[in-house]
């Protein structure tokens, strides 16, 4: 999808269909050919796998919008709840930043200009960090998380790019404490989510 040159920009476990281990996009109904240069007009993505640029009113954005959401989705596959439920765009920049830390001009310059623009003041939180949210999470499955859900796209590695990194490399399972918890139909989700987006 995306080397192709679409973005979903409404990834979330609902348009994730599985079956057998392989997982497929569901739900185009938001899907875009991206054109730089021409920006978005509209609204997309489910607020709770939002990307941080979308939420400050960015109109110029790429497929890292789906990126952002697939980290979301990892993190959320891993805690069988929502990592970030806020109930507007303002609460939802706020769990973002007490879960990663605000972002400051170094980490991410144009997020200081887009909340400037949006008249937003980001709250100052250090973060509690992704362990802590996600404590059933592998080192890997965090280091890949983390990548995911950097606040600056730029810095968001690609589908092809994350699926390069050692979480994917053998097999994930959700942990066997919690195996009720979940369907069957999901346990395989772990190592084919990113081949998708390539």
């Amino acid at each position: 999808m995306h080397k192709n040159g679409w973005c979903h920009r409404d990834l979330k476990p609902e348009n994730l269909l599985v079956k057998q281990g392989v997982v497929k996009i569901g739900d185009l109904g938001s899907a875009k050919k991206i054109q730089p240069g021409i920006p978005f007009k509209d609204y997309v993505t489910t607020r709770w796998y939002r990307a941080p640029e979308v939420l400050l009113g960015s109109h110029f954005y790429d497929s890292k919008v789906d990126m952002w959401a697939v980290g979301v989705i990892l993190a959320e596959m891993f805690n069988l709840r929502p990592l970030l439920p806020g109930q507007n765009a303002e609460q939802q920049l706020f769990w973002i930043c007490s879960v990663l830390g605000s972002p400051t001009m170094k980490s991410w310059p144009e997020g200081q200009i887009l909340a400037g623009q949006a008249e937003y003041q980001f709250p100052q939180f250090s973060g509690s960090g992704l362990s802590f949210f996600i404590p059933s999470a592998s080192e890997s499955a965090i280091q890949l998380i983390t990548s995911l859900l950097s606040w600056d796209p730029a810095k968001r590695p690609t589908a092809a790019e994350a699926l390069k990194h050692p979480f994917f490399v053998g097999s994930h399972r959700i942990p066997r404490a919690i195996p009720r918890a979940i369907p069957e139909r999901h346990h395989h989700i772990l190592p084919n989510i990113g081949r998708i987006l390539v």
